[in-house]
């Protein structure tokens, strides 16, 4: 499909995010029950049902460009989850660890993903769809900033001491 104007970029660019935030509502249940620490899991819970009020505001953004909500299959965060699947088969602090910066690369991506749509949308002057992609943006940073605060002590209080056992071999 040829992209003619700024509206049609935009619309595209909706689409994808809106089958990443899809993936992420049936990955993030996994992610959290494979997470060692339960502040973790909480925290992947807590997300989840974010991610579902992301999905149901990609869709008012939609009607507020008059188009109907349709899902553009995001190969870059098909990609992402299933790298985040990878590290969902281990146990352990470490395993945690791995879990955090698989989700944080997802986090990055929707925080850059964002970010563009704003512009974009603020371009179009649709100040209505603005507002509905800041308060999702804002989500996503905090998300992200979560995950940065529990890799501190994970690390602190487990991974660490792994670390010291191979030292110590």
């Amino acid at each position: 499909m040829k992209l003619n104007t700024l509206d049609e970029v935009l619309i595209d660019h909706l689409r994808d995010l809106y089958d990443a935030e899809k993936l992420l509502v049936k990955a993030l249940p996994k992610m959290a029950k494979a997470a060692d620490s339960e502040e973790l899991a909480d925290a992947f819970r807590s997300h989840l049902e974010e991610t579902k009020q992301h999905v149901e505001r990609l869709e008012q953004v939609f009607e507020k460009f008059g188009q109907k909500p349709r899902a553009k299959a995001c190969k870059a965060m098909r990609g992402l989850v299933e790298e985040g699947g990878e590290a969902t088969s281990e146990e352990g602090s470490l395993a945690d660890l791995a879990i955090i910066a698989a989700a944080q690369k997802v986090e990055h991506y929707e925080i850059s993903a964002y970010g563009t749509a704003i512009a974009w949308a603020e371009k179009l002057g649709n100040s209505g769809a603005v507002s509905l992609l800041e308060q999702t943006l804002k989500e996503e940073k905090g998300a992200d900033s979560k995950l940065t605060e529990l890799s501190g002590p994970i690390i602190e209080n487990g991974a660490l001491v792994g670390q010291e056992e191979m030292e110590e071999a």
